[in-house]
């Protein structure tokens, strides 16, 4: 889920959400977003983002690595690029996956799956995993934490760039009567569940939850947090991307950084 989205509505309480509403969702939003991935006009990621998720990951050269909910490919590719063995991107919606293998470069596969259960995978038998603004889209990001954190191998890291609690919260910018912008208003902040927004001028639901709620999930599945990033823009990057303005203001994004304790043993090097 992307920045330049209104976030107004309070999140529902209790009931269940359907899965396959939600994949329908991505499905009609699809070729927009593919579109504007494979334009580069994404600011928020390639503006931001894809510097401090490749910091986070450190040197990838031989890993297997997955890429829990890869959407279109985009970064998976570029992991296959600076030297990974394998990467493997999961994602839910069909027609992202189709896209992502369209441009699969020999290093990097891509399947139709549900990251909130990946049993088709073996325990131990990635060396890295990511998660690119796509936690935020799960009803159930604690399952797939705990799925994460048995197909890596000891020692192994968790790189989770996802919404700011802050920001998925509702609220917007409050403005003066000139339209200029004054501030973030927040509130609801503890009313964790499922919302409604709008992105590409199409509906979608994500979920609200508390930072305490993600730490105290990672943290409580085995994990221990080596960093947590809250994203903003260098100055001299707005002159191309103008539309990060609001970056240097409040965090819409954070990272977070986690390890399996273990050794992981080497990857393969070619």
């Amino acid at each position: 889920m992307e920045r330049n989205t209104a976030h107004t509505d309070r999140p529902s309480r209790g009931g269940g959400v359907d899965l396959t509403a939600l994949r329908r969702e991505w499905e009609v939003l699809a070729p927009r977003w593919i579109s504007e991935v494979r334009e580069g006009t994404n600011s928020v990621r390639e503006g931001m983002l894809d510097d401090l998720m490749l910091e986070a990951c450190g040197d990838v050269t031989g890993m297997r690595v997955l890429d829990s909910g890869c959407g279109e490919g985009r970064f998976s590719r570029i992991l296959a690029a600076r030297g990974a063995a394998y990467v493997l991107g999961v994602d839910l919606c069909e027609p992202m996956v189709a896209a992502a293998k369209e441009l699969a470069t020999g290093r990097d596969e891509y399947v139709v799956g549900d990251v909130q259960s990946l049993t088709f995978l073996a325990d131990a038998s990635f060396d890295l995993a990511i998660s690119y603004l796509n936690q935020c889209d799960l009803p159930d990001f604690a399952a797939n934490t705990r799925e994460v954190y048995r197909i890596l191998k000891g020692g192994s890291r968790f790189v989770v760039a996802n919404l700011h609690p802050m920001r998925s919260a509702p609220g917007q910018w409050q403005r003066g009567g000139a339209g200029e912008k004054l501030h973030v208003a927040v509130d609801h902040y503890f009313d964790e569940g499922p919302r409604r927004f709008t992105m590409m001028g199409m509906p979608l639901t994500n979920f609200h939850r508390t930072l305490s709620t993600y730490v105290n999930t990672f943290l409580g599945t085995g994990f221990t947090l080596e960093r947590l990033i809250e994203p903003t823009v260098r100055p001299e990057v707005l002159s191309r991307y103008p539309d990060l303005d609001d970056e240097l203001r409040v965090p819409n994004f954070i990272i977070y950084v986690l390890r399996k304790e273990g050794r992981r043993g080497v990857p393969v090097r070619s």
